[in-house]
């Protein structure tokens, strides 16, 4: 089966291909699929799978947002990392926020990028997720969470907000799910009596055992026997008896 791929910028062609043709094979391992043919004139990429049922159709659908990722700026090796079914793609249009004025766009991009580009590594850090600015697009990858978040960042500093306000947002965000994540995911819940209140059986783990032991060892005594009936009676050095009233 045949299928055709985003094209990718001709000089996105070589990082696709990688030296010797080894970002392309690994490309095809990680995906599963027969073979990439990549058109090193034009940009046209199209993959070859194997027959229905012995590939991951999943993977199938996932690909061509790899080949867009890798086409838009973002190293192979991050790129791959949304064959992970957990992982999703975004792009972010800048000319939806200023227009295609370059002077305009290249603003945007220093404040996406921040000096040394600490800002994107912050919103990479608060989000997990991976993050490429190239010409007028931003391309994001990373869990659904991460994903949203990391979205939400680059539209507000588009927008023009503060890069302040914007991580106070992230590590904001970042709490709640470390909150979120501490909580339980289920409670376990013990039947009740008909009476509607627990047992002291079921407070006291081990003592049903005990109880049953020691019944089935009494079953066994002869009644008639004084030392046998006192040796059943006989508390071990962990157990007693006491009395109170109801």
């Amino acid at each position: 089966m045949r299928q055709n791929l985003p094209r990718v910028p001709k000089e996105r062609i070589a990082v696709l291909i990688g030296a010797k043709g080894a970002t392309r094979r690994q490309l095809e391992q990680q995906a599963g699929c027969k073979r990439l043919v990549i058109d090193s004139d034009s940009g046209d990429i199209s993959v070859e799978w194997p027959e229905t049922g012995e590939f991951d159709p999943v993977k199938a659908l996932k690909l061509p947002d790899v080949i867009k990722a890798i086409g838009r700026g973002m190293s192979p090796e991050k790129a791959m990392q949304l064959l992970q079914d957990d992982w999703f793609f975004e792009i972010v249009d800048l000319r939806n926020f200023v227009g295609k004025r370059q002077n305009q766009l290249r603003r945007v991009r220093s404040r996406l990028i921040g000096s040394k580009g600490r800002i994107r590594r912050m919103i990479e850090s608060l989000t997990g997720c991976e993050i490429s600015i190239y010409n007028s697009t931003v391309v994001i990858v990373g869990d659904e969470l991460g994903l949203a978040f990391a979205r939400q960042s680059v539209e507000m500093i588009a927008s023009g907000s503060e890069h302040g306000t914007v991580l106070s947002m992230l590590e904001k965000g970042r709490k709640r799910q470390r909150i979120e994540m501490r909580s339980l995911d289920a409670i376990e819940t013990v039947e009740e009596t008909p009476s509607g209140e627990v047992s002291f059986a079921e407070l006291v783990p081990g003592l049903d055992r005990v109880a049953a032991a020691r019944k089935l060892k009494a079953a066994q005594v002869n009644t008639e026997d004084e030392e046998e009936v006192e040796e059943v009676m006989w508390l071990s050095d962990d157990e007693e008896i006491a009395w109170e009233e109801e």
